[in-house]
C-alpha cells in the first residue's frame, strides 16, 4: 500500500510541475528591447506560445525534462535552444536580427572585404531571386533586368536593328561602365549591343553603383557602374538548363554547369539565342530584327592550397543580326524593297585572376583581361567595320583590420580601335591609361563608417587626373541608416556615343580632324536615408530615399558644324550639363506577398548655347511597381506596372507619356519549373500613335525611339535544375 501511495505522490508532483506556469523573456540581442509577438514552439508537443508587450511568454503544460524550444520572430534569425523544465530561474532568450541576403553579400565592385551593410558607398544589388524572376521573362539578355530598376533606363538607338544603350540618372550610356566580375569588357564599339548580348543565366548577382565611380575604375564611370557577378563552382554540382519561346519567333536555349573537384573547379555556360524578324505594325520594316547568337563561357578554377585561388575564363559570343525591310530579310529583295541594317559581331575576352589570402586576413589580387571585338555594320550603300582590342590589368592589396581597412593598387588599361573598311578619314583611336589608387574604410564606432579614396590616372594623351572620393555612413539605430558620397570623374573623348550609334557612324569626322576635343570632367554628389522596420508583427517595410546630383563640364556633343561641310563632328560644348533628382524605393512584405514601388525624378539640363536647354529622351518622371506572391519551391506570380513621363526629342518636340503592364507566373516542382510571361499586355508601342518613319521605303528616315516598339510579348518555357 505504501508503494502505491508513493507512486501516486510522484505522479501528482510531476503533474503539478507540468501544469506550473513557466515564464521566459524574448529580447533583441542587439538592443535588449523586448520583442512582442515572438513565437515559441515546443518541439516535443507541438504547443506554441506568443510573447506579450514586455517580451514575456508564459508556458503551461510543459513536460518535465529537457525540451527543445524553437523561437521565431519576423525579421530575426530563428533560434533553437534546449531548456530544462521546470525552470529554476528566469530565462532570457536573445534573438539576432536577421541579416537579409544583402547583408551577407561581400560586394566586389569596391574591392572591400566588408559586407554591404558596412559599405558607405551606396550599392544596389540585384540578388539571385530577382535575377531568376527576370531571367525567365527575358532569357536572351539583361535589358529588362536593368530597365526595371529605378534611375536606370535603356535607350534604343535603332528602330530596325534594336541596338540600345544603358542610361543611369539621365546620363548618356557612354558614362556608365559595364563590368563582369570586376573586368571592364563591354564598352566602346560594342556598347550599342552589349546589354543585348549578355544572357543573365550564369549570374549570381548584379551590383550597381550610381554616381561618379571613376576613383574605383578610372574613366568612363561618371554616371556609375554595373558589375555582373557570375556564379562560382561549389562542392555540390549545379546543372541547369532552360528553354524559352515566344509568339514573335524567339527561341532561347541555355545551359549552366558548375562543380568543384578537389583542387579543381569548373563552370561552363553555353547559350543559343535566336529571333525571327517581327513586324508588329505592318509598315514593311522589322520592329524586332532577325538574329542568331551563340555564347560559350568556360571558366577553370585551381585551388593549390586553402589560401590561394587561381581562375581563368574565356567569354565568347558570335551574332548575326539583320533588320530592315521584311522582304529583304525574307530574301525577296527587289528595286523597291532594298533597305536593311546588318550587324555581324564576334567577341573574345579572357579573364585571369589570382587571389592570395594571408594569415592576417590580407588579400593580394592580380587581375588581367584581354578583349577582342569585331563588328561590321552594313546598309544598302554603306559599310562601317572595325576591330577593338582592349586590355585591363590590376594589382591590389587589401589589408583589413577591425577598425580600418586599406586597399592600394596599380592599374593599366589599353583601348585601341581600328576602322577596317577602306576610307579616307578612318575613325581610329588609341587610349592607354595607367593609374594608382588607394582606398580606406574606417569604422571608429559601430554606428559610423567613413570610406575615402584617391586615384591618379595618366593617359597617352598627356592628361593627368587626380580623383578624390569620400563616402560616409551613419547608423542612427537598427532601423535608420544614412549615406552621403562625393567624387570626381572623367571621360576621355572617343567616337562611341548614342548619337553616333544611331547614325551607324556615317558621315562622322575623326575626333581631331577639324575641332579640338578635350576630356569631360564631372563632379557628383548623393545622399540617401534608409528605414527598415515593421508596420505590424506580420508586415515588414523598407524605404530608401536617394537624392543625386552630377555636374558634367565641357560635355562632348555630335552635330554638324559650319567648317565640316555638312558632316558630323564631335566638339565640347561651352558650358555644362547637370543631372539632378531623387529616387524613392519602398518594399513591403507580408507572409508570401511582397510589393515594390519605385519613383524616379530626373531633371537633366544643358547649360550651353547649342543643343537647347533640356536633355533629349530623358523623362522627368518614372514609376516602377511590382506585386508578387511567392510560395517557396512552389509558386511565383507577379504583376508589374511601369510609367514613363513625357520626353523631348532632339529637335525639341515634346512626346507623350506611357504605361506598360506585365504578368508572369512560375510553377516549381522538385527539379523542373514551368513559366509563362505576358509582357506589355496592353500593347503599348510607339507605332500606335505615329508612323515609325518618313520618306520612301528605299530611303526611310526613322523616328527617334521613346517608347517600346515591339509591343505585346507572350513567352513561356521550362527550366531544369539537377
Amino acid at each position: 500500500m505504501k508503494y502505491i501511495i508513493l507512486i501516486a505522490a510522484l505522479l501528482c508532483t510531476s503533474l503539478v510541475q507540468a501544469q506550473q506556469v513557466q515564464k521566459l523573456f524574448i529580447k533583441d540581442a542587439a538592443t535588449k528591447a523586448p520583442l512582442q509577438g515572438a513565437t515559441i514552439l515546443v518541439k516535443s508537443t507541438g504547443a506554441s506560445f506568443v510573447s506579450d508587450s514586455t517580451g514575456a511568454i508564459e508556458l503551461t503544460g510543459i513536460p518535465a525534462g529537457a525540451q527543445m524550444l524553437i523561437v521565431s520572430y519576423t525579421g530575426f534569425e530563428t533560434h533553437e535552444q534546449v531548456v530544462h523544465f521546470p525552470l529554476s530561474k528566469t530565462i532570457e532568450i536573445l534573438l539576432e536580427p536577421a541579416d537579409d541576403e544583402l547583408a551577407e553579400v561581400q560586394v566586389t565592385a569596391t574591392r572591400s572585404s566588408r559586407s554591404i551593410n558596412d559599405i558607405p558607398t551606396r550599392i544596389e544589388t540585384i540578388t539571385a531571386g530577382e535575377l531568376h524572376e527576370k531571367a525567365v521573362m527575358q532569357p536572351g539578355n539583361i535589358r529588362m533586368l536593368l530597365t526595371e530598376s529605378t534611375g536606370i533606363q535603356t535607350q534604343q538607338t535603332s528602330a530596325v536593328s534594336g541596338s540600345a544603350g544603358i542610361r543611369i540618372q539621365g546620363l548618356d550610356g557612354r558614362y556608365t561602365l559595364m563590368l563582369k566580375d570586376g573586368f571592364p569588357l563591354y564598352s566602346g564599339f560594342s556598347g550599342g549591343l552589349s546589354i543585348l548580348q549578355i544572357p543573365p543565366l550564369d549570374l549570381k548577382r548584379v551590383e550597381v553603383i550610381k554616381g561618379s565611380s571613376s576613383t574605383l575604375y578610372g574613366g568612363g564611370a561618371i554616371a556609375g557602374l554595373v558589375n555582373l557577378v557570375t556564379k562560382e563552382p561549389t562542392d555540390k554540382r549545379e546543372l541547369s538548363m532552360l528553354a524559352n519561346v515566344n509568339q514573335t519567333g524567339a527561341l532561347d536555349l541555355n545551359a549552366y554547369y558548375g562543380q568543384k573537384f578537389g583542387r579543381l573547379g569548373l563552370t561552363l555556360f553555353a547559350t543559343r539565342n535566336s529571333q525571327a524578324a517581327y513586324n508588329n505594325n505592318h509598315d514593311e520594316f522589322s520592329d524586332i530584327p532577325h538574329f542568331t547568337r551563340y555564347t560559350v563561357n568556360p571558366k577553370v578554377f585551381y585551388y593549390p592550397n586553402a589560401s590561394t585561388t587561381i581562375s581563368l575564363g574565356v567569354n565568347t559570343s558570335f551574332e548575326d543580326r539583320l533588320g530592315g525591310d521584311m522582304q529583304v530579310i525574307k530574301h525577296h529583295a527587289d528595286s523597291m524593297h532594298s533597305y536593311f541594317e546588318k550587324n555581324k559581331t564576334d567577341r573574345y575576352a579572357t579573364q585571369f585572376k589570382l587571389e592570395k589570402r594571408f594569415e592576417n586576413k590580407a588579400v593580394l589580387t592580380l587581375k588581367n583581361s584581354f578583349g577582342y571585338f569585331n563588328r561590321a555594320i552594313e546598309l544598302p550603300d554603306y559599310l562601317f567595320s572595325g576591330k577593338q582590342n582592349a586590355s585591363f590589368s590590376e594589382l591590389n592589396f587589401l589589408l583589413p583590420k577591425d577598425k580600418a581597412e586599406w586597399v592600394a593598387g596599380l592599374s593599366f588599361v589599353t583601348d585601341k580601335f581600328k576602322q577596317t573598311n577602306a576610307t579616307q578619314n578612318p575613325l581610329d583611336y588609341d587610349l592607354v591609361t595607367s593609374g594608382v589608387f588607394v582606398q580606406n574604410n574606417w569604422k571608429p564606432a559601430e554606428m559610423f563608417v567613413l570610406e575615402s579614396g584617391l586615384r591618379i590616372d595618366h593617359t597617352n594623351q598627356h592628361d593627368l587626373f587626380v580623383l578624390p572620393r569620400i563616402s560616409a555612413m551613419y547608423k542612427f539605430n537598427r532601423h535608420f541608416t544614412s549615406r552621403v558620397g562625393w567624387g570626381l570623374g572623367y571621360k576621355a573623348p572617343n567616337i562611341f556615343s548614342e548619337e553616333a550609334e544611331e547614325k551607324s557612324f556615317r558621315n562622322i569626322q575623326p575626333l581631331a580632324q577639324s575641332v579640338t576635343t578635350k576630356t569631360e570632367r564631372s563632379n557628383g554628389f548623393n545622399v540617401d536615408v534608409n528605414y527598415k522596420g515593421r508596420l505590424t508583427d506580420e508586415v515588414s517595410i523598407s524605404i530608401n530615399q536617394l537624392f543625386f546630383y552630377t555636374g558634367l563640364k565641357d560635355p562632348l556633343l555630335l552635330d554638324t558644324l559650319p567648317q565640316t561641310n555638312g558632316n558630323y563632328a564631335f566638339y565640347n560644348a561651352n558650358g555644362s550639363l547637370t543631372a539632378k533628382g531623387f529616387e524613392t524605393n519602398v518594399r513591403l512584405a507580408y507572409h508570401e506577398w511582397s510589393m515594390y514601388i519605385g519613383y524616379t525624378y530626373t531633371n537633366v539640363q544643358r547649360d550651353f548655347t547649342r543643343g537647347g536647354a533640356v536633355n533629349p529622351l530623358t523623362a522627368k518622371h518614372r514609376i516602377n511597381c511590382n506585386l508578387m506572391y511567392e510560395e517557396e519551391d512552389k509558386w511565383r506570380i507577379a504583376y508589374e506596372l511601369f510609367y514613363t513621363g513625357r520626353q523631348q526629342l532632339t529637335n525639341g518636340e515634346s512626346v507623350r507619356d506611357y504605361w506598360v503592364m506585365g504578368v508572369s507566373g512560375e510553377r516549381k516542382f522538385r527539379h523542373v519549373s514551368v513559366f509563362l510571361n505576358f509582357e506589355n499586355f496592353l500593347d503599348t508601342r510607339q507605332s500606335r500613335w505615329e508612323p515609325m518613319y518618313t520618306g520612301s521605303i528605299q530611303q526611310p528616315d526613322f523616328r527617334e525611339i521613346y517608347t517600346p516598339i515591339d509591343g505585346f510579348i507572350f513567352n513561356g518555357g521550362f527550366r531544369v535544375i539537377l
